[in-house]
């Protein structure tokens, strides 16, 4: 058998399915688009549920891939086990209604044993126990033999979820020899023991089922094949576990080398190191593939595998930010199949300084205060934490629940989780709570699933302005209706709209919906499943199911959506030219007033960058830019370097704006014709809106217009208050400022020397101790009064000490001031007002010289200042 790197192996397996006639894709991204049943693609077949379904037109009948994977269920078990992990690549290769199972067994077997050299007697194959079709197709066609086949029952060999496609499967296991098995005379392909390693799974997708046990043939049967790479190449590799595998053992040793340890020579700390090198994998990936470190959602699988990769180094001794270098070697690794971890190397590597950092500043915190209760059970002999304890600790210091659960079980204690899943959704129903009191649009997917599933509306809002329409139903009041009279607020579902549904962080389209005598005003449009949902007012008349109708979409509320739509792609060119090629979308919104454009960028925009940007946005404006709009292959867009939403899915026809040769996008939103009806783009602000993404809001057109009128009216109400014409008001303004500093120094200096005549006269009475004289007064002026006293005071007197302080403005101030000779006696200002201040309540502190306090209980003032000569005396050497 060939010993063969993983890199090598997935290049042998996309090639042989090349020379096959399939199509290679490359991975699609870990985000999934378009399935909100998945967080995270966690298989190879994932990503191509809609060619299977119909809903999308693959690019050829056969494809081939390897996928991405993230699986998080066993993620406790990560490092605990060498055979656990949670970021892998799926081989596979897939037929949508092309060939069947001759061709995938054939070629299977092929691979193995031509591609690979496994040796074939000991390769063995599992099929359904009632596949008869498959047992012949294997033993009298591809030629293996019978012995080598193994008959399993529904849980092993038939692959169904719930209705639709289903079909049994075929599984190819490696025996790697009497050695790894359990023993038993039982042991066979199918035991749980370590012997018989199933790494290829063919699934027939063969039936249709209703999901009552009746299932019935598909005219056009389908193939799903998916093979672990790792697992694969630990068998040509002859190592035990993944982490021995070439690829994922370099990212080990480089742990291994940043601990000052090697792996197994020690049980405890080799499970750090598997949690370390497999996190490390999966938090690349999903950085490269636009996740973000969060509290929710695959944003928190993100931060919790971070997180737990952060803390297994500290129990290495680890104890600085460290991840974000190991992640140099997953780049290395792996960057020649997945080229955008080499793209986004510094991105990458920034995400996870910044989570690592972020994690140290709050871990200590969060560990002591759990400490602190793990000692306290400990003493009472309780070996649960209360829900409510787990919680506070992840809703104040934002500690992890599987952080808490993790560590309790190290001490051999246990979480109570129901209670803390308790508090958590008391907190969710809280936040829907609020979520409802803001209303909603009076539908929901309930309502919508009532619904004929024939019901689609065809849209043609990009080249009309209006049309006419049936009504084929209507949402009121959360439900079906017949029919809606005036005032009743409704949902409109129509065979035909111009109205531009939300999408693509463009808003839907308002305007009104007409037909003699009637009127529904439309506040907005959204999409579902392919069906425009109309919501609005019956603002005249009534509506019913079936009658014909006229869209209207407000046209110059779209034209100023245009505008603004248009500079966000614009934006988009002028920000990746600027500021490099890692700027990348992260995030839309663009309605009449304004477009919003969040962007992946690690630092806050310099004024230049942002004056930058701005101009070359306008210079593309005022180049009158023709705006061209089609629809093409996929292939052909990106060969014109086309950019897509990162992360989205596309079909193999899509639509391109291209703006000159400024920008290419794809994009299914609304655009001007020629870039100089944008007018011009002004930008509006520059901020931060999570680690790595920067947000940019402007706005474009009339909305310009109306910021160069706020300020101009802003410049005629201070001309008008400095009593200047508009041209002068700079000069004017200069002039006032310097009159007002002039003013100012003439009015310190009068204070100065009201302050020098009141402290002389004070000093007058000061008492002498030990030839030190000692004034306490108090004198009801502000801080910088007081202190301005004080400097006299030291400067005209050099053996002594003053104490001035007084309550202005509701604010307390304590001054002491000690001229050179007092100060060379031991006499230090910052530690006799520190004392005179918490006479008071209040604290204070400064040099020898010169320090100051503040009075937290004015009533306590007098005994305070009494208290001064005592102190001084105490402090004379």
């Amino acid at each position: 058998m060939q010993r063969l790197g993983l890199n090598e192996i997935r290049e042998k397996f996309l090639s042989f399915y090349e020379s096959k006639g399939h199509y290679r894709l490359p991975s699609f991204p870990l985000v999934p688009k378009g399935d909100s049943s998945l967080l995270l693609i966690n298989s190879g077949m994932a990503p191509l549920k809609p060619f299977f379904t119909g809903q999308a037109e693959p690019p050829s009948r056969r494809v081939t891939t390897c996928q991405k994977c993230i699986r998080t269920p066993d993620i406790e078990r990560v490092g605990k086990t060498a055979r656990h992990g949670t970021f892998f690549e799926m081989l596979g290769n897939f037929s949508f209604g092309n060939y069947f199972k001759r061709e995938a067994t054939a070629w299977a077997w092929e691979f193995c044993t031509k591609v690979m050299e496994m040796p074939i007697d000991r390769l063995w194959v599992s099929i359904y126990e009632d596949d008869d079709e498959a047992f012949d197709i294997w033993t009298k066609e591809v030629g293996v033999s019978p012995d080598h086949i193994v008959r399993l029952g529904r849980e092993d060999n038939f692959w169904e979820i719930g209705t639709g496609p289903c079909g049994p499967c075929s599984e190819i296991y490696f025996d790697r020899g009497e050695e790894y098995g359990c023993g038993k005379d039982t042991c066979a392909v199918g035991c749980d023991c370590d012997r018989y390693v199933e790494f290829w799974n063919l699934v027939f997708t063969q039936f249709d089922s209703d999901g009552k046990g009746n299932y019935s043939r598909l005219a056009h049967p389908n193939i799903d094949t998916g093979m672990g790479l790792e697992r694969l190449a630990c068998i040509s590799q002859g190592v035990d576990n993944l982490f021995e595998v070439d690829t994922v053992a370099e990212i080990c040793e480089v742990v291994s080398g940043y601990a000052g340890i090697k792996y197994k020579e020690d049980v405890k700390k080799d499970v750090s190191l598997r949690v370390i090198t497999d996190h490390v994998r999966g938090t690349t990936f999903m950085i490269a593939d636009g996740v973000i470190p969060s509290n929710e959602g695959r944003g928190y699988v993100l931060r919790r595998l971070l997180r737990r990769a952060a803390r297994h180094g500290k129990l290495l001794g680890i104890n600085k930010p460290f991840l974000s270098k190991v992640c140099e070697t997953v780049i290395k690794n792996y960057g020649g199949a997945y080229p955008e971890l080499v793209e986004k190397r510094d991105y990458i590597k920034k995400i996870i300084l910044l989570e690592e950092e972020r994690f140290n500043e709050t871990v200590d915190q969060g560990l002591n205060i759990l400490n602190a209760y793990i000692s306290e059970m400990k003493k009472e002999n309780v070996n649960e934490i209360s829900g409510e304890k787990a919680f506070k600790l992840y809703d104040t210091f934002g500690f992890p629940i599987d952080l808490t659960r993790e560590i309790m079980e190290e001490q051999g204690l246990t979480v109570d989780e129901d209670g803390f899943n308790k508090m958590m959704a008391e907190q969710k129903a809280r936040a829907r709570a609020a979520r409802a009191a803001m209303g909603d649009a009076g539908w929901s997917e309930s309502v919508l699933s009532k619904l004929d599933k024939g019901i689609k509306t065809d849209f043609v809002g990009y080249a009309e302005e209006k049309t006419d329409a049936k009504i084929l139903a209507i949402i009121k009041d959360n439900e079906i209706a017949e029919a809606a009279g005036e005032g009743d607020m409704v949902t409109l579902l129509l065979d035909r709209t111009t109205f531009y549904a939300e999408s693509g962080g463009q808003v839907g389209d308002s305007g009104v919906i007409t037909k003699d005598g009637a009127t529904v005003t439309v506040t907005d449009c959204k999409k579902v499943n392919g069906r425009f949902l109309h919501l609005g007012e019956v603002t005249e008349g009534s509506i019913m199911v079936g009658d014909t109708v006229n869209t209207a979409f407000d046209l110059s509320r779209r034209r100023a959506i245009m505008r603004n739509h248009s500079a966000a792609h614009l934006l988009q060119a002028a920000l990746r030219r600027e500021l490099g090629t890692h700027v990348e979308q992260a995030g839309s919104y663009v309605d009449e007033h304004r477009v919003r454009f969040d962007f992946t960028h690690m630092a806050a925009m310099t004024e230049q960058e942002i004056k930058n940007v701005e101009n070359a946005v306008n210079e593309s404006i005022l180049a009158g830019l023709e705006v061209d709009i089609s629809e093409m292959p996929i292939d052909e867009a990106k060969k014109l370097g086309a950019m897509a939403l990162f992360g989205e899915k596309y079909g193999s026809v899509v639509r391109v704006v291209r703006m000159g040769d400024v920008s290419t996008e794809f994009c299914g939103g609304c655009h001007v014709r020629n870039t100089a009806r944008v007018g011009l783009f002004k930008i509006l602000s520059e901020s931060s809106v999570a680690s790595g993404v920067r947000r940019i809001e402007g706005t474009t057109g009339f909305g310009v217009l109306e910021i160069l009128k706020e300020k101009q009216q802003l410049i005629d109400e201070t001309a008008s208050a400095l009593k200047s014409g508009t041209a002068d008001i700079a000069h004017k303004a200069t002039t006032l400022v310097a009159e007002t500093k002039e003013l100012t120094k003439e009015l310190d200096s009068m204070k100065a020397k009201l302050a020098a005549g009141e402290m002389d006269d004070i000093m007058k009475k000061a008492a002498n101790i030990g030839g030190i004289l000692v004034a306490a007064a108090r004198v009801d002026a502000d801080g910088a009064a007081l202190r301005t006293m004080g400097d006299a005071a030291k400067d005209k007197y050099p053996a002594s000490v003053a104490v001035f302080a007084g309550v202005k403005d509701g604010k307390g101030s304590i001054v002491v001031s000690c001229g050179k000779d007092a100060v060379a006696k031991g006499i230090k200002a910052g530690n006799l007002v520190k004392e005179l201040a918490a006479l008071t309540g209040g604290s204070g502190g400064g040099r020898p010289d010169s320090a100051m306090g503040s009075i937290k209980d004015a009533e306590k003032l007098t005994d305070a200042l009494g208290a001064a000569a005592e102190l001084v005396k105490s402090m004379l050497k």
